[in-house]
């Protein structure tokens, strides 16, 4: 159903696109699609890099964290992923990321907030949840969402100022919809960007909870982020890469029209979906034990 909603709302925001070039002209349609392309383009193949240098993420050697790579190398062999860069963020914000344009070029990133709030069989389920990003090409989707929206925001700020140039009479006429639609497109297509990302959201919950054969270790872990980055701001938030976070940065701001603009799902609704799925798989091959270690523990 969420990869059916995806395409859904690609559809909508192509469908948005083509509704902004029948109102300007082809020329200036196709100079805004190359230009939002090429910006896309670059941050997909530089992605990585960019994500993890922004928040001072450092790449952790199997000696350096050894539990940790562990845990990553049995989750890539149970889903036929080669393995990515590991890396570590010096931060007491709880939260973790993945990020890269492919499954060979992916690296996850944890935070120490996370490490030092989450057991061992919680990372786990986190980690589960970020490769499941990778496996399902998220990135990818993303950014194709972002071009079409950003071409669809560039166009209708064209259109917009066309409509304000206007001087004739038929022009005055239709100055009034063109500056509607101006600052309606742009509005509803990250709208539909944002529901994109909470639908691989919901994807890369399921996923992952299939992936470990637990989906209530996934929300345990989802209960306890949700908490603590909403008590614990990060660092060094950046908006531009919020939708990557398994919970969002800005998780304190929970009016419901916020919510409209959210990157994220509500997690309440991502924790009663994965209850809900608990009773659909089988209990998991790694079972739950006593004296789970502290995340914190695998890493030196």
């Amino acid at each position: 159903m969420n990869q059916l909603k995806t395409v859904l709302l690609l559809g909508v925001l192509s469908a948005a696109l083509v509704a902004v070039g029948g109102l300007v002209s082809p020329g200036a349609l196709g100079l805004f699609l190359a230009l939002a392309v090429a910006m896309n383009v670059g941050a997909y193949l530089w992605s990585d890099r960019i994500v993890l240098r922004l928040h001072g993420a450092r790449e952790v050697s199997p000696a350096e964290a050894p539990g940790l790579h562990a845990l990553v190398d049995e989750l890539c062999r149970g889903a036929g992923l080669p393995r990515p860069r590991v890396c570590v963020i010096d931060d007491q914000h709880p939260n973790a990321f993945a990020t890269g344009r492919g499954p060979r070029r992916a690296a996850v990133a944890v935070t120490t907030g996370l490490l030092r709030l989450l057991d061992e069989r919680e990372l786990r389920g986190v980690l589960a949840h970020e490769l499941a990003h990778v496996k399902n090409r998220d990135v990818l989707v993303a950014t194709v969402a972002a071009t079409l929206a950003a071409v669809v925001t560039h166009a209708a700020h064209a259109l917009g100022f066309a409509a304000m140039l206007g001087g004739g009479q038929e022009e005055e006429e239709g100055a009034g919809g063109g500056l509607l639609f101006a600052l309606l497109a742009p509005l509803g297509a990250m709208l539909v960007q944002m529901g994109i990302s909470r639908s691989r959201e919901f994807m890369a919950d399921e996923s992952g909870a299939r992936l470990t054969g637990d989906p209530l270790v996934l929300a345990s872990a989802l209960e306890k982020l949700h908490a603590g980055a909403g008590a614990v701001p990060s660092a060094a938030p950046v908006p531009a890469t919020a939708s990557l976070f398994i919970v969002s940065p800005f998780t304190g701001a929970g009016s419901a029209l916020l919510r409209w603009f959210s990157t994220h799902p509500p997690a309440e609704e991502r924790i009663a979906r994965l209850r809900a799925l608990a009773g659909e798989i089988r209990r998991p091959a790694f079972a739950p034990r006593a004296g789970d270690l502290a995340a914190s523990r695998l890493v030196r």
